[in-house]
């Protein structure tokens, strides 16, 4: 059995209060916040479990985030629309810092990524008691005087006193607790889904595409072409299936054109649009993202559906509400958010978006910490699974632990890379 607290002073850090450590650009301000809460859960019984049950579920984790890239990977290689699309969102996509990445918003973004920090290093404070490792300190990590995270110090020289069991159980305390509140959020969210009913409207266009975003400096921008706008004509065909709107506009290239829409208020517009005499493969013409037209009753119920055991369509669950393409199946995007009463009132979507990006931003905190990258949660847990095996080959385990960082890191590279290497 595992050595567990059984006194709220024992092994307890002496921390108590404030201090700054610099480290070139970062600066690390630790506090002695939370490790009084850390000792109290540690010492229930819900921590003990919760300790134990956790100890070999990382690889679990793990298996998710390698299968989520290969995945992503066989897309972004066979589709060359999935790489226009990534490579429109551009590089800083990939990062999850609100305000930089275009389609995490600001304020739903910065609460989702504070509390996801919270709660994961909280996990490692807190099973860390457990076994009665010393937390010397909690605290905020700035860049450039910007946070950027919070971490729990844990004493390195009694962490590497710990069992592999311990160690197993500590760093995956943080990654786990994240996907508990995933759990937590899709539950949440599926209640708030489960409150909306489709606002019965008259006078509906019957036929179109729906304009889920207008690029900048693109011909539609410059005609007056708007998200939320229904194309209806081109040239006088009436669109009436999602591929007619690029094959009249091939068959009209080098011609000017009458195009007819109408804009998120219901007003007809019709305007002549110059197109170009010739396009470059893999791209548009008028710049924009389209859909079918949204129907909320259909969307709702495939939305709902994505919850399900037996769903084939999970991963719709993943898709941002502020990324345009898949935005007319998400009840709670700009998009279609005004097409449904719920019993919450208005209230429902920006219940609906804090759940959804608390799910989404601790989903890819989990996930990413999970990898087997030296520095990360998954890359200690493993390496200390190999210096199980390699203790007495000291430098067998480094070679082996360096080879599986870079080739990992090579990996999540080329994901990255692949839109702007293939074309």
């Amino acid at each position: 059995m595992e050595k567990e607290v059984k006194g709220k002073d024992k092994g307890k850090t002496k921390e108590t209060r404030m201090r700054v450590e610099r480290k070139f650009v970062l600066f690390l301000i630790h506090t002695p916040i939370g490790l009084e809460l850390f000792d109290k859960l540690a010492n229930t019984s819900a921590g003990r479990i919760y300790a134990r049950f956790n100890i070999y579920l990382m690889p679990v984790i793990t298996a998710l985030a390698l299968f989520l890239i290969v995945s992503s990977l066989i897309i972004l290689t066979s589709n060359s629309e999935a790489r226009v699309g990534t490579r429109s969102l551009g590089p800083q996509a990939n990062l999850l810092i609100p305000g930089l990445n275009p389609y995490l918003p600001w304020t739903y973004g910065w609460v989702a990524l504070i509390v996801t920090i919270v709660i994961h290093e909280a996990g490692h404070g807190i099973v860390a008691r457990v076994y009665n490792i010393k937390v010397e300190s909690t605290g905020i990590l700035l860049f450039l005087g910007i946070p950027v995270g919070a971490f729990v110090n844990i004493s390195p020289e009694e962490l590497a006193k710990c069992t592999f069991k311990q160690k197993c159980a500590i760093l995956t305390a943080g990654p786990l607790n994240n996907m508990i509140v995933v759990a937590v959020s899709l539950v949440a969210l599926y209640f708030v889904v489960s409150t909306l009913t489709p606002i019965q409207t008259t006078g509906a266009p019957q036929y179109g595409v729906a304009i889920l975003g207008v690029a900048d400096h693109s011909l539609a921008n410059s005609i007056g072409l708007s998200k939320g706008s229904i194309i209806e004509n081109v040239a006088g065909q009436k669109i009436l299936k999602i591929n007619d709107l690029e094959n009249l506009l091939k068959s009209n290239l080098g011609n000017t054109v009458a195009i007819t829409w109408k804009d998120a208020n219901g007003h007809q517009i019709t305007r002549l649009a110059n197109l170009p005499k010739q396009v470059n493969i893999n791209e548009g013409i008028l710049g924009v993202s389209i859909s079918a037209l949204p129907n909320a009753a259909e969307a709702l119920k495939v939305y709902k559906d994505a919850f399900s055991f037996k769903s084939m369509n999970h991963e719709i669950l993943l898709l941002p509400p502020t990324l345009g393409a898949g935005e007319e199946v998400i009840p709670f995007s700009n998009l279609m958010a005004p097409k449904y009463h719920s019993s919450l009132g208005p209230a429902f979507y920006p219940i609906a978006n804090m759940f959804y990006w608390l799910m989404f931003v601790n989903f890819n905190v989990a996930i990413f910490n999970a990898l087997p990258i030296g520095p990360l949660d998954g890359g200690q847990l493993y390496n200390s699974l190999l210096e199980t095996k390699l203790r007495s080959k000291p430098d067998k385990l480094r070679s082996i632990s360096s080879l599986i960082t870079y080739a990992m890191v090579a990996v999540v590279a080329v994901s990255v890379l692949v839109p702007y290497l293939v074309r």
